[in-house]
This record gives C-alpha cells, sequence and structure tokens, in this order.
C-alpha cells in the first residue's frame, strides 16, 4: 500500500502552523494579544515539524515547501500589516518581503530542480556563510528568531510600548533597535542565497543546451 505523506506528522504540523498563521492575519488589524499568540506559536511549532521528519523518517519534498511557503507568507502579511501601520517605510517593508519570497522560493526551487534533497544541505549551499547559516542550528535559530522577533516587536509597538526596561525605554521599542541589525543581516543572506540560486539554475540551463546539442548532432 502506497504512503500518504499528506498525513506524515510533519506535515500535520505543518497543516496547523497554517491555521495558526490564518488566524493570526484575521486578529492582526485589532487584536495584538490574540494576532502575536497565534503568529509566535506557529512559528514555534517549524522547529517541531522539522524535528519530526528527522525523527520518524519523513522529510518530504512537499513538506519542505509547505514549510518554506509558510514561513514566507507568515512574514509578508505581517510586513503588509506594518505597511499600513508604518506608511512613511512602506516602500522599506515591500523590499524585505520581495527579496524575503523571491529569494527563498529561487532557492527552493533549483534545489528540486537539481534533484537535491534539501535546499539547507552543503551541496545547495556551495558559499562558506550560507553553508554556516544553515549546518548551524544556533546560527539559524538566532538570525529567523531575531528577524521575526523583530518585525513582531514593531507590530506591537504600534499598541502599545511594552513594559518598560532600561532607562524606561519600552521593551518593544528596546527589541527594534536592537534586532533591526539582525533584520538587516537576514535580508543580506537572501539576496546571497538568491543570488548563488541564480547561478545554479543558470548552470543547468548551459547542461540541458549542451544536452540537447549533443542529441540534434
Amino acid at each position: 500500500m502506497a504512503e500518504n505523506i499528506f498525513l506524515f506528522v510533519p506535515n500535520l504540523i505543518g497543516y496547523g502552523r497554517i491555521i495558526l498563521a490564518l488566524i493570526s492575519f484575521y486578529y492582526m488589524p485589532t487584536s495584538p494579544a490574540m494576532a502575536a499568540s497565534a503568529y509566535i506559536l506557529s512559528g514555534f511549532l517549524d522547529a517541531f515539524d522539522g524535528h519530526a521528519a528527522r525523527m520518524l523518517n519523513q522529510g518530504t519534498k512537499f513538506g519542505a515547501m509547505l514549510d518554506m511557503l509558510t514561513d514566507r507568507c507568515g512574514t509578508m502579511c505581517l510586513l503588509v500589516t506594518l505597511a499600513h501601520f508604518y506608511p512613511q517605510y512602506m516602500f522599506l517593508f515591500q523590499l524585505s518581503s520581495t527579496i524575503d519570497i523571491s529569494c527563498h522560493w529561487l532557492h527552493l526551487h533549483t534545489t528540486v530542480m537539481a534533484g537535491r534533497t534539501s535546499h539547507k544541505g552543503q551541496e545547495a549551499n556551495a558559499n562558506p556563510i550560507l553553508r554556516l547559516y544553515y549546518s548551524s542550528r544556533p546560527v539559524l535559530f538566532f538570525m529567523c528568531a531575531g528577524n521575526e522577533l523583530f518585525y513582531a516587536s514593531l507590530y506591537l509597538l504600534h499598541f502599545y510600548e511594552g513594559p518598560q526596561v532600561l532607562g524606561g525605554l519600552g521593551l518593544w521599542r528596546g527589541f527594534v533597535y536592537v534586532l533591526l541589525p539582525v533584520a538587516v543581516l537576514k535580508s543580506i543572506l537572501a539576496l546571497m542565497q538568491g543570488y548563488n540560486a541564480a547561478l545554479g539554475l543558470g548552470e543547468l540551463d548551459v547542461r540541458e543546451r549542451e544536452e540537447e546539442r549533443k542529441k540534434a548532432k
């Protein structure tokens, strides 16, 4: 009997992440507590689907695509909300969303076309910086969590400053100041991903064209 990969545990977790993300999107304009709770829980479950995939040997291309698209769409919808809350920075939010979606999609698509099992593997990341980014779980967690916390703090800052910390500075404003470099670096890494993926896709095109010319002779 053929396996039903759509019912694999990591993919079931992925469906739960989508439901939580949709709840978050619905409440974003008016209810920061509900929106933030659902958004953070959806992001938190991201660590569990990968762990389940490795532990149960249930890693699939569908799961990798589902995971990546959930992450990208979640961040994109948060950026749409931020562009509404902070219209003076709309271009920056649009730029961040464009870089995030296009470069990650190109990277994953090139990985699949090259026949590799994961866009996080060393074969898919020849650049040493990107290899470190994906091979070191602490680095990957810090960058992804820091980037999401930066945008989440901007979102919460629209409603209130948060608990006062050093010198009376609001917690959310403090996170925004501290994590801004992380968000900028995350976009730079995404651009590097997109550039390397474009080179890889170009190499695939060259090989395919050479094979076609050989067949035509």
